[in-house]
């Protein structure tokens, strides 16, 4: 039986099991999962927070990660800037960016989330207001949700992953980890 495994990847935590030839301690997702075998199914950058799937089924694993399949993934973005309806119509059409036109992707304002803190916080200026929204893509190229904000004029603060496909965030603390259902 296939084991999937949802872990809520702390920030500034590497999805990866080991840092070999860093010069620097970094941490790594073996503080918080022991389990033999497993590996992650896609990344999450080190500055990005949430949801990272990890399986021991290699079929399981290309199906969520390969970006053939259009697996869903939606995020919570927190902008600087107030987001406007031209930059969200952007974002729900594509946006170029150096590497080609991104799919059309799911935009929308929300209210702040409920989160949990983020250490360190994210810079704050007084002088610039921020918003959070979501943001829902079918493909992953390397950083596209932070180069998609910024070619719309809002850079991306914080970057929590909440949703891949069926397979959500909720209820998993930071550095926590819970199995998945398979159906």
């Amino acid at each position: 039986m296939s084991r999937l495994i949802l872990f809520n990847k702390p920030y500034d935590m590497l999805s990866q099991f080991t840092d070999r030839g860093s010069e620097t301690t970094r941490a790594t997702l073996s503080d918080s999962i022991a389990i033999p075998g497993v590996y992650p199914a896609g990344r999450l950058d080190r500055d990005s927070e949430g949801l990272l799937l990890l399986t021991d089924d290699g079929r399981l694993q290309s199906r969520i990660a390969d970006p053939k399949f259009k697996t869903a993934k939606t995020y919570l973005v927190q902008v600087e800037g107030e987001i406007g309806e031209e930059a969200l119509t952007a974002l729900q059409r594509g946006v170029q960016l150096k590497d080609g036109l991104t799919r059309p992707a799911e935009a929308e304002r929300i209210a702040d989330p409920d989160l949990w803190p983020r250490n360190p916080p994210i810079r704050v200026r007084k002088s610039v207001p921020d918003g959070w929204i979501s943001l829902t893509i079918r493909e992953g190229r390397n950083r596209q949700v932070r180069r998609m904000t910024a070619a719309v004029g809002h850079p991306t603060l914080r970057l929590v992953r909440w949703r891949i496909g069926d397979w959500t965030l909720d209820g998993i603390a930071p550095g926590e980890w819970r199995e998945g259902r398979l159906d």
